[in-house]
């Protein structure tokens, strides 16, 4: 939310204010969960495959990449979710998306539009956890 008013007040009003926003936290966020990921695999893997002359391209391939795709799929799924939740608040303050249609529908009292926005709302969070669990199950 900070983000978003920083965005806002540096680009204007907008959904450019609100995906700018949405992007650089989640970068951030993204590149934590991921270090931490690469942090935690198997060093015996990464030996394994270097003692074979691996080079380091090889060695990302075959060692670092496998162990962390797993992670790198769901985190990535979560930021989404997540990020379709956040554009509904970030439209609350001015930076645009969908949150800026929940607002103005009900500014306006048109609230059989707010449910609808809503709904879809609650559709896409669920698909995306449905899509996350699915790809998790094959990856893993």
């Amino acid at each position: 939310m900070a983000l978003g008013l920083i965005f806002v007040s540096a680009v204007g009003l907008g959904a450019f204010a609100g995906t700018l926003a949405l992007a650089v936290h989640t970068v951030t966020v993204l590149t934590k969960l991921l270090s931490e990921s690469i942090e935690n695999i198997d060093e015996g893997v990464v030996e394994a495959i270097r003692a074979t002359g691996a080079n380091y391209p090889q060695i990302l391939s075959f060692a670092v990449v496998p162990q962390m795709l797993p992670d790198l799929i769901s985190f990535t799924l979560y930021r989404f979710e997540t990020n379709i939740r956040a554009a509904a608040v970030l439209g609350l303050i001015g930076a645009g998306g969908i949150g800026y249609l929940l607002n103005t529908a009900f500014r306006t009292f048109q609230f059989q539009e707010a449910a609808a926005i809503i709904l879809i709302l609650i559709i896409l969070v669920m698909l995306v956890d449905n899509l996350s669990a699915r790809l998790r199950k094959l990856v893993i």
